[in-house]
């Protein structure tokens, strides 16, 4: 009997050891607010069993990694007031349905905000650091991938007034990557996903080079513009160039945003690149992104942005990118996405 427990405990741990491995070399990964509760997202996951449901899809779906938010407002709402009892929740339920975490860390809490809001930078990066330091390292056995802010070449998510050229957002990566190397050498460090690929050159011109370990970016195209399927694999392509030309060409590129709307009722307002594809037309998109994307060696994983629609959060095409509906009922994309990893994996 002891010797027939010890070689059921022997499979068993040899199984979800391979599994981890295998889920964690998934090369495709969901954008999802799994942390929205708040009155500005209409509380999206204000229910537990709204949370255990989505990540039930995504398990089914066959998703290996999920890219969120460690909202620093969240997290530290007051100086030196810590709270972690909602990721703690969602880290749990992600880590035991075995789907591998890429954790974003930013946006300012308004107390240690330049201006005061969330979208400037911290006012002293140490403010920032301290929070980093400390979720990391409650994290760090689970979470190993961290992006450091989001779209910091944007003014949407870094205040206009604070653009330079990425100046300031490569000495907080700076000095954010050497804090979280201290604490988990292991961990890999994403810079904050780039909304344009002019602004890749920009993190060389100042010197980051050494302060990533994976070279992140969005990259969005309408499905229903002329010659967006070839400029995917063109802007792969160019994106590589350019890493090659700084002496990087080793570093992996993750796709961390890319999708597009996916709507039933033609009254939805249009998204930034104009007509709305219907629900099929996403569907169609989502095969030929991950198809055109994954053609390059370098481009190690893709995020498909998001894994479930929004409710009048964006007022527009992008509340519905989601793989499944805000009633968490399936999209065609859904099912693209489960027969595309099925038949990748087989």
């Amino acid at each position: 009997m002891k010797r027939l427990f010890i070689l059921l405990f022997f499979l068993f741990f040899i199984k979800h050891t391979y599994a981890r491995e295998d889920n964690q070399n998934s090369v495709f990964g969901v954008l999802e607010f799994l942390h929205w509760n708040h009155s500005w997202n209409n509380y999206k996951y204000a229910k537990e069993e709204d949370l255990k449901k989505t990540v039930s899809l995504i398990k089914e779906i066959g998703v290996g990694w999920v890219r969120f938010d460690f909202l620093w407002s969240d997290i530290e709402p007051e100086d030196n007031n810590f709270d972690f009892g909602k990721y703690d929740k969602i880290v749990e339920e992600l880590t035991k349905n075995n789907i591998n975490i890429l954790g974003i860390l930013h946006y300012s809490t308004d107390w240690a905000s330049s201006c005061g809001r969330w979208n400037c930078p911290p006012r002293d990066n140490q403010l920032f650091i301290d929070y980093v330091k400390i979720t990391v390292g409650r994290y760090k056995e689970k979470v190993k991938y961290w992006e450091i802010w989001n779209e910091p070449d944007s003014g949407i998510y870094w205040d206009y007034r604070y653009q330079d050229g990425l100046k300031s957002y490569c000495k907080l990566l700076k000095d954010v990557y050497l804090a979280i190397k201290k604490i988990d050498p292991s961990a890999k460090v994403l810079n904050g996903g780039l909304s344009s690929l002019s602004s890749i050159e920009k993190l060389y011109l100042n010197q980051a080079k050494e302060y990533f370990d994976i070279l992140n970016i969005h990259i969005f195209e309408s499905p229903l513009s002329l010659g967006s399927e070839k400029r995917i694999f063109s802007s792969a392509q160019l994106i590589y160039k350019i890493m090659e030309r700084n002496g990087d060409g080793g570093k992996k590129i993750w796709v961390t945003e890319i999708g597009c709307p996916g709507v039933r009722s033609k009254r939805v307002k249009n998204w930034w690149m104009g007509k709305n594809p219907s629900e099929k037309e996403q569907a169609k998109w989502l095969e030929v992104v991950f198809r055109e994307l994954l053609k390059h060696p370098a481009v190690d994983k893709v995020f498909w942005a998001f894994f479930r629609d929004c409710k009048d959060h964006f007022k527009n095409g992008v509340d519905y990118f989601g793989l499944i509906r805000w009633d968490f009922s399936k999209k065609p994309a859904f099912f693209a996405l489960k027969k595309l990893i099925s038949s990748w994996q087989n």
